[in-house]
């Protein structure tokens, strides 16, 4: 009986299935674009020449892309110089069927309907590959892929087709590259400030960065206690405050100005960075919130500000230890679902990679390290990774970092497009008050005036920039950076 029905499903099911494609839809789309060039602005915005199935239909898109872009007609005397003269279609030269193609051509109104049935199928033919190469690989069982790599590849390639419509990484022409440039410059010339990348809320350490710029992986070092967690949620919450969104031609939105931001906090709970964020911004002592030390008037803020800013798009993910390969699906998940323009990640030594036989910690940095620049490229958002510094610091007598104090890994300081480090005197020279109504102690008193308050934000590399110090207010009892007035905008003062 089993047997028989096999033989029966085997004669029904067909030896062979075209993958999914439209000729006529194709043949539409062209003979509209040879008849009325506007129709190719309809649809080249995500139309691409390799989204057709017909090869010879691919050729002829390009062509006519490139006369339209160069201010040139593209219609079927122009275009048939730059084809095969003798390839044949059926029993029609090229020449006959680029003028069958505009003799049949449909309005330029329905353009857009045909460029889009072509891209949805080119993006079927694509889901069919990536689950063949997904079949192909678990029945192989390569040696040196686990399943879990496996299902990373996968999720990573149909990301890529979700937002891309395409999976496969490639070359890119330098045409596409310098008009991605250009689209850069242009942005940041019109953007407020003119910056090229996300603002960080703080106007001098924007002018060293010119903004979080996309793709880059910022690391952001320093000993415990010098703020660098508190610099990292002001920084996030400034950007999750600024976010304007627009909308973009296929309808889906893009941060005209801030950004979603996406919060890793491995060391302390989400309650826990909130309250900073709260403190922050209401000048209430985190200490106060927590112990619930507080007035009528701190209370009425407190409800005040979660009113006002309970929907800003800033999202926390509080799991401890987690891995590279988790971070990336949820990072890739939130972008799908809310949108990204930002990750934060506090810290990189709380992280965990693979743990393969025989890995050492510091190999097993570095593959956290490579992988969230590979995550930073594939999601194109800017990644501030904080890290700690070894203890050597402590041992010197000027404790500012360097980029040799970098914990465990030198794979931090390679991989990272910027590292910037915090750093505040005050911090050691209140652990080292010397004896009272001494000359050292008037000395100190001097020094703590002219510190308090102050940190130091050293960009200790940076890939497209300059390095140096960006001086900065810190406020510890509320954990907050600020822009320090420049001596030319405050008032005159007189002795």
């Amino acid at each position: 009986m089993a047997e028989a029905l096999r033989k029966i499903a085997a004669a029904e099911t067909p030896l062979y299935r075209e993958a999914p494609n439209n000729i006529e839809a194709e043949q539409a789309l062209l003979g509209a674009i040879l008849v009325n060039n506007d129709a190719f602005y309809r649809v080249s915005d995500f139309l691409k020449s390799s989204h057709f199935y017909e090869p010879l239909h691919r050729k002829i898109y390009e062509v006519a892309g490139e006369l339209v872009r160069m201010g040139k007609l593209a219609n079927p005397v122009t275009i048939k110089t730059f084809l095969p003269a003798d390839e044949k279609v059926g029993d029609m030269t090229v020449t006959h069927y680029l003028a069958r193609l505009a003799a049949e051509a449909v309005t330029v109104i329905n353009a857009g309907d045909y460029g889009r049935a072509i891209y949805d199928l080119a993006t079927r033919r694509a889901l069919i590959t990536v689950g063949e190469d997904m079949v192909n690989i678990a029945y192989d069982a390569p040696v040196d892929m686990s399943p879990s790599e496996q299902i990373e590849d996968a999720e990573r390639r149909l990301f890529e087709l979700a937002e891309t419509g395409r999976y496969d990484g490639g070359f890119e022409s330098f045409s596409d590259a310098i008009k991605t440039a250009v689209d850069m410059a242009s942005a940041a010339y019109q953007r407020d400030g003119g910056l090229s990348g996300i603002s960080t809320g703080f106007h001098d350490l924007d002018q060293r960065m010119g903004g979080l710029q996309p793709s880059d992986l910022i690391v952001l070092a320093g000993r415990p206690g010098m703020g660098k967690t508190s610099l990292a949620t002001n920084i996030a919450y400034n950007i999750a405050a600024a976010y304007q969104p627009a909308q973009q031609a296929d309808g889906s939105f893009k941060a005209a100005n801030g950004g979603v931001v996406g919060f890793f906090s491995l060391e302390m709970s989400a309650e826990q960075l909130a309250t900073r964020i709260i403190s922050e911004q209401t000048e209430i002592p985190s200490s106060k919130i927590r112990r619930g030390d507080l007035t009528e008037a701190d209370f009425h803020k407190l409800v005040a500000y979660t009113q006002e800013n309970q929907k800003r798009p800033l999202f926390i993910d509080q799991t401890g230890g987690i891995s590279i390969a988790q971070l990336s699906a949820r990072a890739r998940r939130l972008k799908r679902q809310r949108g990204l323009d930002l990750i934060i990640i506090d810290y990189i030594q709380l992280m965990t990679g693979a743990k393969k036989a025989g890995e050492n910690r510091v190999q097993e940095i570095t593959e956290i390290t490579t992988g969230l620049k590979a995550l930073a490229k594939e999601l194109a958002v800017p990644i501030i990774a904080l890290s700690q510094l070894s203890r050597q610091v402590e041992n010197r007598d000027d404790k500012r970092p360097q980029l040799s104090d970098l914990r465990e890994s030198g794979s931090i300081e390679q991989d990272a497009d910027v590292v910037m480090f915090v750093y505040r005197d005050e911090y050691y020279l209140k652990n080292k008050e010397p004896e009272r109504n001494t000359p050292e102690h008037l000395a100190w008193e001097d020094k703590m005036r002219e510190m308090q308050g102050k940190a130091e934000v050293i960009i200790g590399k940076q890939r497209h920039g300059p390095t140096g110090t960006v001086m900065m207010g810190f406020q510890g009892e509320y954990t907050r950076f600020f822009d320090l007035a420049e001596d030319s905008h405050l008032p005159d003062r007189f002795e």
